[in-house]
């Protein structure tokens, strides 16, 4: 009978942790109490001031176990590690899924899909009839490159520093079907929105169908002027297709106010979100003309769920979205933003002001950039100084190279601290000595 009592104390806990939305998740009853204290400390505080509040921020790090890693990850662009209590959500939702998947994966987890899509449609600013859960930015943009209805010469507009999957898929459509695909090259950084706005308005024809536009470079961290973008291309009767794996998460902003037509991102990112979680939304009207990626009994239905007819993948995973929504919102999407951008502006500002050799290809103006920063040491390459880093220093960076990028990108997150950054100024210091 004791065993009876655990399994249902167990079952009704996981149930009230279903999504992370109810008084009873996680981060209600750890991260945000301990928060609670600071946030009353900081009221009528502006964001930018908070920021630099390093008693705030050193709470927000314990909710990090990476805050204690032997490892400085400073690659948070790439993949973020999740908070400890998004950690625990996944692992109570594999506990119980492996019970039974056929049972608990298909008729308890998955009903948590729904509320999940409202949470995220609150997030996005959207309508939740909009919102589809997937793996990864790259699920979310293939499905619309390879979904529209697009005729051989039609034409698709990118840029060379746009991701390279998306790129790739242009590419395949490209040599497949024999659309035009043109990419616009920039020297970034670039701090002119007519500049780029007109690049674009430049390489329009009468047979341009497509504007794919990267929200934030992944390679150098530009934040693109998205919405003049949109604005634009939407005059001559072009859609717009938004990479926002960089920025969704990070930047203060809803996707509804890009004026765009399609939004893609990865939540593993920023948002910090489980590995291998991610969200696709699209304009209600554009649903029903958009083939899914993976086959649906209605390909043509104007329901966002055909975009998730995805079989079988980790029902725990995409529910442990919630806490990490939970988690952002609790310390505040602008709050965030702040903070990130003055740890970029933290080490970079002062790596290209007193360490001999160093140069910056991100902008330091707060409209174009945020927390990807690259940097490149005179007399090495990027995979030297990227080697350099980590072998000496046990600092995890990537490199950056292609035909336009050449440099090593530094990405700090809220459990980043000053005393971290502190230690990557003092590598590149003896680095650039070497």
């Amino acid at each position: 009978m004791k065993q009876l009592h655990n399994r249902r104390d167990f079952l009704r806990g996981t149930a009230l942790l279903m999504g992370a939305f109810s008084g009873q998740s996680l981060f209600s009853k750890s991260m945000a109490k301990s928060i609670a204290p600071f946030d009353k400390k900081m009221a009528g505080k502006s964001a930018s001031e908070v920021a630099r509040d390093e008693d705030y921020w050193s709470v927000v790090q314990q909710g990090y176990s990476a805050s204690f890693s032997n490892i400085l990850i400073l690659n948070n662009g790439g993949v973020s590690p999740p908070p400890i209590v998004v950690q625990q959500a996944v692992e109570n939702y594999h506990k119980l899924a492996d019970q039974g998947p056929s049972y608990y994966m298909w008729r308890i987890l998955d009903q948590g899909r729904e509320p999940l899509r409202q949470k995220l449609a609150r997030l996005a600013g959207t309508d939740p009839e909009e919102i589809a859960i997937n793996r990864n930015a790259t699920e979310a943009l293939n499905t619309v490159i390879f979904g529209m209805d697009l005729q051989r010469g039609d034409e698709v507009i990118g840029c060379h520093l746009d991701y390279p999957n998306m790129m790739h898929a242009w590419r395949q459509r490209a040599q497949r079907e024999g659309i035009v695909y043109k990419q616009l090259a920039f020297d970034f950084p670039i701090e002119d929105d007519d500049l780029i706005v007109a690049a674009y308005r430049d390489a329009i024809t009468p047979r341009t169908k497509v504007i794919h536009v990267t929200h934030v470079i992944n390679w150098v961290g530009q934040i693109m002027p998205v919405k003049k973008i949109c604005e634009m291309a939407h005059e001559h009767g072009i859609e717009v297709i938004v990479d926002g794996a960089h920025s969704f998460g990070l930047l203060d902003f809803k996707v509804s106010d890009l004026g765009c037509d399609y939004f893609g991102t990865s939540l593993h990112k920023f948002l910090s979100a489980p590995v291998g979680t991610g969200m696709m939304w699209m304009k209600r009207e554009h649903i029903g003309k958009i083939w899914p990626l993976v086959c649906d009994g209605e390909p043509k239905r104007s329901d966002i769920r055909k975009f998730e007819t995805l079989g079988t993948r980790s029902f725990p995973l995409e529910q442990g979205i919630g806490e990490a929504i939970n988690f952002h919102e609790g310390i505040g999407p602008k709050r965030k933003e702040e903070r990130v951008r003055y740890l970029k502006d933290y080490w970079a500002k002062e790596a290209v002001s007193h360490i001999p050799r160093v140069r910056l290809h991100t902008s330091l103006a707060a409209a174009y950039s945020c927390g990807i920063c690259g940097v490149s040491m005179d007399g090495m390459t990027a995979p030297e100084l990227d080697a350099a880093l980590f072998n000496r220093y046990k600092i995890h960076t990537t490199a950056m190279v292609n035909d336009y990028v050449h440099c090593v990108r530094i990405t700090p997150h809220v459990y980043t601290s000053l005393s971290d950054l502190d230690r990557l100024l003092d590598a590149l210091h003896g680095i650039a000595k070497s």
